[in-house]
């Protein structure tokens, strides 16, 4: 493909959808093509850095509910977002797009597809995203995560490709660092994050179960917790009353640095998350977000849980005594971490980012690409 040639990503504003997405403008761009952004308004405040030539921002809304009202209004919005992404695309002219999911991705989607524009998606959970779903039929090819997609089927299937979850450079740099278990006496790096719904949960949870911990093995810790602004000072005052070292933070902009430091992650099951931490090899204790659309992060972690790289517990059976318990065997048990470890290192799909490219690229250039399933 020709420098001068583009492409378009269209993602939602989330980390979720934006970093596979961050990850895929990185390789395409040190292969010399040309990539722009198309997502809706709350890309402000994600998109900064994001390595596209462009970012375009487009009417888009997420349907509410079933009421009459807010299904006016949802395709009132999204139909404002397809006239104004068909008349970008008609400006920018790429050579295909790809949606990252979210509704934000169809007015893009739908816009490529009347104008004539090679269309993808790609699917980052073990499930079809709503959004996905709706999109499937419409596009030109499909790029998954999971061998098993639920909800992929039929005459999508077939025209589904296996990439894997492409991760950021940063992450890839921070995966060159070796797991190393805890020593008997030495020091415990826990960290703990999972966006503003995990934040708040895990401050109610893990600085209880931290103090339920014997003294030797609190005195051992070090932890690093992502917690709502709200909520610092009384999660530092709940570590500080259990004499356990910790830094507090409602964000880490080295995060990737971070995860590759720790003994063990307790976080939310996001694809990127559970994408990071196989690449890089870490064992993590999951609690998925409860009540999530379609179950997607519950699938993503029984899916890592059942390959024996992480420990799936469900938010309504993770009790502060609970997760004590977990704790207190794994630390005492460090060859478990050891090897959970290395079954997460495993399932991890490092060459994600380069599959996905080629694939992009395929469906630019009208060429068959295939990594287990033929376009």
């Amino acid at each position: 493909m020709a420098s001068a040639q583009s492409i378009m990503l269209a993602a939602g504003g989330t980390g979720g959808h934006l970093f596979p997405a961050f990850a895929l403008a990185e390789e395409l761009n040190r292969r010399g093509v040309t990539v722009d952004l198309m997502t809706d308004m709350r890309g402000d405040r994600y998109g900064g850095g994001f390595p596209a030539r462009n970012i375009y921002q487009v009417p888009s809304a997420t349907l509410a509910s079933r009421s009459p009202g807010d299904v006016a209004k949802t395709m009132l919005t999204l139909a404002r977002g397809t006239k104004a992404a068909f008349a970008v695309l008609g400006r920018v002219k790429p050579a295909a797009v790809i949606g990252f999911g979210g509704y934000p991705t169809y007015p893009p989607l739908v816009a490529a597809r009347l104008r004539g524009i090679p269309t993808a998606i790609h699917e980052q959970n073990a499930v079809l995203g709503r959004a996905n779903k709706l999109l499937a039929k419409r596009v030109t090819a499909i790029a998954t995560t999971f061998e098993r997609t639920k909800f992929l089927e039929g005459a999508n299937l077939e025209k589904a490709v296996l990439t894997g979850n492409p991760v950021r450079q940063v992450v890839i740099d921070a995966a060159s660092r070796p797991y190393e278990a805890p020593t008997a006496d030495g020091v415990i790096r826990l960290l703990i994050f999972g966006g503003s719904q995990g934040a708040r949960f895990f401050s109610d949870v893990v600085p209880l179960a931290l103090f339920a911990l014997p003294d030797p093995i609190r005195k051992r810790l070090r932890v690093v917790q992502q917690a709502r602004e709200e909520d610092i000072d009384r999660v530092h005052d709940a570590y500080s009353e259990a004499n356990v070292s910790a830094e507090i933070a409602a964000f880490f902009a080295d995060l990737p640095a971070r995860m590759a430091a720790a003994h063990l992650v307790i976080g939310r099951a996001g694809a990127s998350t559970v994408a990071e931490l196989t690449v890089m090899g870490r064992p993590s204790i999951l609690v998925p977000l409860p009540h999530a659309l379609d179950n997607d992060q519950l699938n993503n972690a029984r899916r890592l849980d059942e390959s024996g790289g992480a420990w799936c517990i469900e938010q309504r059976n993770l009790s502060p005594e609970r997760l004590a318990d977990e704790l207190e065997k794994l630390i005492l048990s460090p060859d478990a971490l050891a090897v959970a470890a290395k079954a997460a290192k495993t399932a991890g799909r490092p060459d994600a980012v380069r599959n996905l490219a080629d694939f992009t690229l395929a469906l630019a250039d009208g060429r068959k690409f295939g990594t287990g399933r033929d376009l």
